[in-house]
């Protein structure tokens, strides 16, 4: 199982860097039909293109949106939280008092003591 959720998550990784292969590939499986079809130099008797020109608005169109995305990817902000902060003015920090304690105070003697720790079910690791 896992090895197979490891094969899927890289195969996942790095679909993306196979884009223009799944472009090439697409347009040889499909040349004839866009050579008849959208070809712009379909009508011509000496036809050389066979479906070329296509294959270059595909290649360029895919080569834009990657150029998109990866404009979008460089506009973001990481954002960092830092939990335990110290600060310098502590005028500005209020206590609020105390109703209730924080702690129980144990007058009873101790049932039982755990000693082991949460381990979560080894289908997960």
């Amino acid at each position: 199982m896992k090895s197979l959720f490891s094969i899927v998550l890289s195969i996942l990784l790095l679909l993306p860097s196979f884009g223009s292969f799944f472009v090439y590939t697409s347009f040889k499986l499909n040349q004839d039909e866009i050579a008849k079809t959208i070809c712009v130099q379909r009508k011509l008797v000496n036809n050389s293109c066979n479906g070329r020109c296509e294959l270059q608005k595909s290649l360029k169109k895919y080569e834009d949106n990657e150029k998109k995305m990866q404009n979008n990817l460089d506009n973001k902000v990481d954002l960092v939280f830092i939990q335990n902060t110290v600060f310098a003015d502590f005028n500005a920090i209020t206590v609020a008092p105390i109703e209730k304690p924080n702690f129980y105070i144990l007058e009873k003697k101790t049932v039982s003591v755990a000693l082991s720790s949460f381990r979560p079910p080894s289908y997960f690791i």
